[in-house]
């Protein structure tokens, strides 16, 4: 890991970084707060959320910024590297009385330069739909909170969909609303639709179509993050009970599983390409998941406290001719590796190409993520193919990987996978299973869930014989005690004295569900910086420049090398000379 010296230094917040693609820098006149500029006092409040949208106007200034700071929403221009911001001319903004905006999300699919519509998760369990375009408030779904009274942990739209949008609950329950649809005025009735290990998924009863349209019940305690798969065929969560699921969002089947070292699992990310999944949580580790071969491939220490956001950065790789090497997979192992953004796009996949040409020599490839988390930290981490692939020759690419018994897998894993806890492993996953190649060539035709689907999948499911199954909804109290310092693999007998939960973690610890820490490889950050005074909240990679946000309600930007143009930090440094001057 990277270090920053010791005393007074390591103390100090970071405004810039160095990593191979060159000098990140803090752009301050670039940072968004509220008008005021006064920090919050973030004591008891929900974590700072940012949504992006961009509205694809003529005007070269088409992204929107959204974020929630306690009672408070805020609708801005986004100028990002380009231009200062200008907090005195917000688009929109609400204070909210007796509950707190928890999260939002933007459609993207609808958004324009005179409309666009923003959801809004509270904490009392509503969720708005609005225009801060237009400022109008178009509908409140489950405003009695008749269908559910907790708090509303994770809002998105439904890939492809109009009208469709996921809520997640600290309950452990997340619904799909259709916007086009009432609530109702009475509590509604559900119907058992599918059921399996640690998950039921309800249709909701009524004589005429109204929301909910599906009920899931996911694990034990709150349901804290979900994600969609690029082509949207697949839904990611993570639970306080620290188990990862993924479903087909469909055919409402669990794909595989994994488990946290202990404590719960707060943030999930997939790759650009859907082959990987990462996850964060309080363990303060992040682990690498693979989605084709349903295994942990990887785990990253860095942190030293828990990670509240995981991210993969698109626009960032490494690729490289290398020596020949035999490959023990097929050619569609290596096919579409990654979408690394405009850019790069055209060129990096013309090279990843060379991959099925015999006359040339293969690409190695690097994925780029990130986290933060409650330390204040920035982490930034590299996915190598010796991890990726380690029955390989390994490649030149060697950037802070400490491989540890990475040649074999998990014991008794045969390298394979296990899909549900308790199940013995199966043979590896037929080919169908996996995402289909190129999310970038499959953007125009995303499946999504629309009525019909779900009438069909109704009648589909109709004739299976499905047993009654209590719903459960404890919330599990977060153990701040339990938080991983520095982990070697001489701990992992120690960590199995966290208190257990229903699911014994005493079981799970050494299975491929949650393989030992000397197991799988060990990824350290290529850079760990403290770039923050509260806990982070938010990171966003963008095309030219990386978002992050803390608790405090400060939301920087950070101008990716090459990106920033010098007259950017003249007029910075002039402001700043003036504001000395004005102090002395």
């Amino acid at each position: 890991m990277a270090t920053e010296g010791g005393g007074k230094e390591m103390n100090e917040i970071k405004t810039q970084f160095t990593t191979r693609e060159g000098l990140y820098k803090l752009l301050p006149h670039s940072e968004y707060s509220r008008p005021n500029r006064v920090p919050f006092n973030s004591q008891g409040s929900n974590p700072v959320r940012v949504s992006f949208v961009n509205l694809n106007d003529q005007s070269g200034n088409g992204d929107r910024l959204c974020f929630n700071v306690g009672r408070e929403l805020y609708f801005y221009i986004y100028k990002g590297v380009r231009k200062a911001a200008d907090l005195s001319k917000p688009i929109d903004k609400r204070i909210y009385k007796g509950t707190q905006p928890t999260c939002h999300d933007f459609n993207h699919l609808t958004a324009t330069a005179e409309s666009v519509s923003l959801l809004v998760g509270f904490s009392a369990g509503q969720v708005q739909l609005i225009d801060p375009i237009k400022k109008e408030t178009s509908k409140l779904f489950n405003e009695e909170r008749l269908i559910d009274k907790s708090r509303v942990t994770c809002v998105k739209w439904v890939p492809g969909s109009e009208s469709l949008f996921l809520v997640a609950h600290s309950s452990g329950n997340m619904y799909l609303y259709n916007v086009e649809h009432t609530c109702g005025t009475t509590a509604p009735h559900y119907q058992l639709l599918k059921q399996g290990e640690s998950f039921a998924v309800h249709t909701c009863k009524s004589k005429s179509t109204r929301n909910p349209l599906l009920k899931w019940t996911v694990g034990e305690g709150a349901l804290n993050e979900f994600a969609f798969s690029p082509d949207g065929k697949f839904l990611a969560c993570v639970s306080q009970d620290g188990f990862l699921r993924v479903f087909s969002f469909d055919s409402v089947e669990l794909h595989g599983t994994m488990k946290s070292y202990f404590g719960g699992l707060l943030c999930v990310c997939w790759s650009p390409d859907g082959k990987y999944i990462v996850t964060g949580g309080e363990d303060d580790l992040v682990t690498v998941w693979s989605f084709v071969d349903c295994r942990v491939i990887a785990r990253g220490h860095g942190h030293k406290s828990w990670v509240s956001v995981v991210a993969f950065d698109p626009y960032t790789t490494s690729v490289e001719e290398s020596d020949p090497m035999e490959f023990s997979g097929s050619d569609e192992d290596f096919q579409d590796l990654l979408h690394f953004g405009r850019d790069r796009a055209n060129s990096t996949q013309s090279r990843l190409s060379k991959r099925n040409s015999t006359d040339s020599r293969p690409v190695s490839v690097t994925y780029r993520f990130g986290s933060v988390g409650q330390d204040t930290q920035l982490c930034l981490w590299d996915l190598t193919e010796d991890i990726l692939f380690p029955h390989q020759p390994l490649s030149r690419a060697r950037t802070h990987t400490n491989v540890m018994n990475a040649t074999s897998p998990p014991a008794g894993s045969n390298g394979n996978s296990v899909a549900t806890p308790g199940n013995s492993v199966p043979p590896p996953l037929p080919r169908s299973n996996s995402l289909p190649h190129s999310a970038v060539s499959n953007a125009g035709s995303k499946s999504s869930v629309m009525d019909g689907a779900i009438a069909s999948g109704v009648s589909k499911f109709a004739t299976l014989s499905l047993h009654d199954r209590k719903e459960r909804h404890h919330e599990k109290d977060h153990k701040r005690n339990h938080s991983m310092g520095h982990i070697s693999s001489k701990s992992s007998d120690k960590l199995n004295l966290v208190t257990k939960t229903k699911t014994d973690p005493a079981k799970t610890l050494g299975t491929p569900l949650c393989p030992r820490m000397e197991d799988v490889p060990l990824l350290e950050p290529l850079i760990c910086k403290k770039i923050a005074h509260e806990r982070l909240t938010v990171l966003i990679f963008l095309e030219d420049c990386i978002v992050t946000a803390c608790q405090e309600g400060f939301i920087c930007t950070w101008g990716r090398p090459g990106k920033v143009r010098a007259e950017h930090f003249c007029r910075q440094e002039d402001s700043m000379q003036g504001v000395l001057q004005d102090q002395s």
